[in-house]
């Protein structure tokens, strides 16, 4: 206790030299955070405020009335639930899960996370990819309590060493949040669209009691919304997601990011929060590492279709570019790597020059999306190699002379070129009809954020102690997956650090 009060003491002279704290620096222009004192106004009260209503928001939710808490709420300044993770594509990494161990298939905690590790060249977060991967089982069956399905197979996707990756069937993140959200609802979870967070508030100590809300904001048409002073008993989580539609930030970060490379994520994803969480002290972490989808397509906006054809196609699939018709990269490396490979490809003159990736039609059908890929036109179907190389001015005899080397590593197991595991190619062989997309990478997800700890408190710059009464949990926080994430790592990720968020604000 002596050490705690030692450190609140310290926090308020943060919070002073900062300008942060005390009735005459309310005002303070640069910095709004605020302190609250006896004319601070308090429109509620809440045992839990939760702001965001994504994977990370609701999980946190469901898990605090789980373990008996009365009063929650979740805010969302936008005018539906579920924020980016309803526009993610539902793929669900999980090791030791009942699909891997019908199909005998050997996995631990451990392996996922040092897959993760490898993927995160060096800097991911350990102990924390270790506290995702022991615990997204549980994420996994609150997901199925609350009525999510899945597909009865698993994928493996690139970068993880075996299949562990669960896919909704309505192929979207979209199947987890709508049955969560539902699930809110059943247990008495009390649910706000439209409230933009502005500040924290905190109190005498340095803690934080409070958040400004603005109430009937409306996103995108200048109408900030009413200021609120909403006061919390335990605390505050911030589950606010990334940045990824911040083009003035993530270009401060990564000057390639310009506007040339589009998101797949939602226009809300602008990082207010994640700034506000800087402004009172929070270390930032990774803010560079941003990263990019390989599996995106330049003919349609946002996630769209072809991400989830590709991830599930690229196993059994040769991407080529269009200026040799060669091959130029392992279609399964993990998303940095084959993201910096498409960025490569460029014309003559510079510009982008999307690359395609062609799929026999017998094995593009067998997943659901390449119905909607034909449908609306983000994809098409040939009948011959001739067509193809028409179509998109690929030279011919180079093109059919690399599809017939690549059946050759179909046939022999082994990928000479790029090194392809080629276990999910067995068989596939690349011959007509066939289906095409082009690829273009996007900004899929921000790895950097603030710095948490395994309990998901926010860790302070001033001296590494956490902010008492702030937490944060998912694409909110940095750290955790290093220099590239693996797809089908942030629903674990988002989930199981709501939950833990949740369990350690009960213990408050």
């Amino acid at each position: 206790m002596g050490n705690d009060k030692e450190y609140q003491a310290d926090r308020r002279k943060f919070l002073v030299s900062m300008g942060l704290a005390g009735a005459a620096t309310i005002a303070a222009p640069a910095l709004k955070t605020m302190a609250a004192d006896s004319s601070t106004v308090w429109a509620e009260e809440h045992e839990i405020v939760i702001i965001g209503s994504g994977f990370s928001g609701l999980a946190a939710a469901i898990e605090a009335k789980k373990l008996g808490a009365k009063d929650v709420v979740v805010y969302d300044k936008m005018p539906y639930f579920g924020g980016n993770s309803t526009y993610n594509g539902g793929l669900f990494a999980v090791p030791n899960s009942p699909l891997q161990k019908e199909k005998g298939i050997k996995d631990s905690p451990e392996i996922m996370a040092a897959d993760q590790l490898k993927a995160g060249r060096g800097v991911a977060d350990k102990e924390l990819l270790l506290h995702v991967a022991e615990h997204a089982g549980e994420a996994l069956q609150m997901s199925l309590d609350a009525g999510s399905e899945y597909f009865p197979y698993l994928q493996q996707l690139g970068g993880h060493s075996v299949p562990r990756t669960y896919q909704t069937t309505v192929a979207s993140g979209g199947g987890i949040i709508r049955p969560l959200v539902e699930q809110c609802r059943k247990i008495g979870v009390k649910l706000v669209t439209r409230a933009k967070f502005d500040t924290l508030i905190f109190d005498d100590d340095g803690k934080v009691i409070g958040a400004k809300m603005l109430m009937g904001h409306y996103f995108g048409r200048d109408q900030e919304g009413t200021p609120m002073n909403i006061k919390t008993k335990r605390g505050i989580l911030v589950a606010t997601g990334g940045f990824a539609r911040n083009i003035n930030l993530r270009q401060a970060q990564d000057p390639t990011l310009t506007e040339e490379v589009t998101s797949t994520n939602p226009p809300s994803a602008t990082g207010e929060a994640l700034l506000e969480m800087f402004k009172i002290g929070a270390i930032p972490v990774h803010m560079a590492y941003i990263q990019t989808g390989p599996w995106a397509s330049p003919d349609e906006d946002g996630f769209g279709y072809v991400s989830n054809y590709s991830i599930y196609n690229f196993a059994h699939s040769i991407s080529i570019y269009i200026k040799t018709g060669k091959r130029f990269m392992n279609e399964i490396a993990d998303r940095k790597t084959r993201a910096d490979a498409q960025l490569s490809c460029r014309d003559d003159n510079g510009d982008p020059l999307p690359p395609i990736t062609i799929t026999s039609y017998i094995h593009a059908k067998e997943h659901p999306t390449m119905k909607k890929v034909l449908k609306y036109g983000v994809g098409w179907k040939f009948e011959t190699i001739e067509e193809v190389a028409a179509r998109f001015n690929v030279p011919l005899e180079p093109l059919k002379a690399q599809i017939k080397e690549y059946n050759g590593y179909v046939k022999s197991g082994v990928d000479e070129q790029f090194g392809k595991p080629m276990e999910k190619a067995k068989g596939k062989f690349i011959e007509a009809p066939f289906v095409v997309v082009r690829n273009w990478p996007k900004v899929h997800y921000c790895q950097g954020g603030v710095k948490i700890d395994v309990q998901a408190r926010v860790i302070n710059s001033a001296d590494w102690k956490p902010i008492p009464g702030l937490y944060a949990a998912g694409e909110v926080t940095g750290g955790v997956h290093g220099v590239s994430r693996l797809g089908s790592c942030s629903i674990p990720d988002c989930m199981v650090m709501g939950m833990t968020a949740a369990r350690t604000i009960m213990k408050s």
